[in-house]
């Protein structure tokens, strides 16, 4: 499999993906309610999607895809040539400000992540990564991420989980916004996966993410020397829904033993 080939029809793909996304703007866009009254999809991100699956079928039909919109095939196994993808992640973002919102890809051979990408679609910023080659931001290599202390992280965290819920001890995660510089929420599970790869933020942690969320920028952390797990610090399952936390390799281990105490649901 020729790998610089299929990361250029990826990167030409993602552009005429985003510049289709940015035109959209022009015309009224069509908005539904998914799980519930937050979870939001739209025309355009059916239309994204059934724009990938189009193109990949026609580069080569027997590549299956993994979409949030359920618009391809019903992918039970990662045997193969698998191409998990989100033509929009933030949504919420995507509707209410036109900004900060992603179009995620991995790209996954028997099981394994070969190619990585997150675009930030109104920026035209482009993260990326080569599997065993390295990762980029835009044309600029991506440096592997440098130690630091916990006191001097950023974190990516939404303000639900520092409050009383059914999901993780929200005091310890108090204690750990206490500790830390400082925290923020972008509203996009991809756009905080590109900060920390590329420095920006130093760890991200939700409770639910899906594998079209994580699934090309845990090709790029990889790169980097982020470290990928779910909330247990067990290797991510990219069929299935679970918790999430990337960080920086100095802090991984040490929020999850400090600072992380899940409930049983």
């Amino acid at each position: 499999m020729d790998l610089q080939q299929l990361d250029q029809f990826a990167k030409k793909m993602i552009f005429e993906a985003g510049q289709r996304i940015r035109d959209s703007f022009s015309y009224d866009l069509e908005i539904e309610t998914k799980s519930n009254a937050n979870d939001l999809v739209t025309n355009i991100d059916r239309e994204t999607e059934l724009f990938f699956i189009e193109k990949i079928k026609i580069f080569d039909p027997t590549h299956k895809i993994l979409g949030e919109e359920g618009m391809g095939e019903n992918v039970e196994s990662l045997e193969g040539v698998v191409w998990i993808i989100d033509p929009i992640d933030g949504t919420m973002n995507f509707v209410k400000q036109h900004r900060h919102f992603m179009i995620t890809i991995g790209l996954f051979v028997d099981g394994i992540g070969k190619l990585g990408y997150i675009f930030d679609v109104m920026r035209e910023d482009l993260f990326y990564a080569i599997a065993g080659v390295g990762a980029w931001y835009n044309d600029s290599p991506l440096r592997k991420l440098q130690p630091l202390k916990i006191e001097e992280a950023v974190i990516g965290i939404n303000a639900t989980w520092v409050t009383p819920n059914k999901k993780v001890n929200h005091e310890k995660l108090i204690e750990l916004i206490h500790t830390v510089r400082g925290t923020r929420s972008y509203g996009s599970a991809a756009m905080e996966i590109a900060f920390v790869v590329s420095g920006k933020l130093d760890a991200y942690i939700s409770m639910r993410l899906a594998p079209w969320d994580i699934g090309g920028g845990t090709i790029i952390a990889q790169e980097v020397g982020a470290i990928a797990t779910n909330l247990q610090g067990k290797t991510l399952d990219f069929l299935s829904t679970d918790t999430f936390i990337i960080a920086n390799p100095s802090i991984h281990q040490l929020i999850l033993e400090d600072y992380i105490q899940e409930k049983n649901e």
